[in-house]
């Protein structure tokens, strides 16, 4: 199949939306301090997009006659991201985030629509292109956030 480096790919990517839905759950429940109303509302709000976005990614495999990873041990072996593992402080929630969603953005550029552009599929790209362009807002939202910290 020649499309089986980018369903791979995808499924790393599917992957990584479930680390970071499971990890932005945690983040809004474990929020602390004077900000805890702000940014309980908005890990949710996130947390809502990733799933809504993990759905486009999983159905977009199958699309493409592929079978998107649908257990929880596959997950954690295709992530490229790090599970939350502390009751991290308000600035180091909001950089982990923005770690993740930058690495997101990064492995979109630099091989998911490469390979959606080596077999022409185009529906692919403009999904990554979506996902991408949606997380370099959360990325630049998130550097507002800590500029008035």
């Amino acid at each position: 199949m020649d499309n089986q480096k980018l369903i791979n790919f995808l499924n790393q990517l599917l992957s990584n939306h479930f680390v970071l839905y499971v990890k932005l759950h945690r983040y809004h429940w474990f929020v602390q301090g004077r900000n805890f109303y702000q940014l309980h509302a908005v890990f949710e709000e996130m947390y809502d997009q990733i799933a809504a976005d993990l759905d486009e990614v999983a159905e977009r495999v199958l699309a493409i006659d592929g079978k998107p990873l649908a257990v929880m041990s596959k997950y954690l072996e295709e992530t490229t991201l790090v599970e939350a593992s502390a009751d991290d402080k308000e600035t180091e929630i909001i950089e982990q985030l923005m770690a993740d969603y930058k690495q997101v953005i990064a492995e979109i550029k630099e091989e998911g629509l490469s390979l959606a552009d080596e077999i022409k599929d185009e529906p692919t790209a403009d999904l990554l292109i979506s996902l991408q362009g949606r997380y370099e807002k959360y990325v630049w939202m998130l550097s507002a956030y800590l500029a008035y910290e």
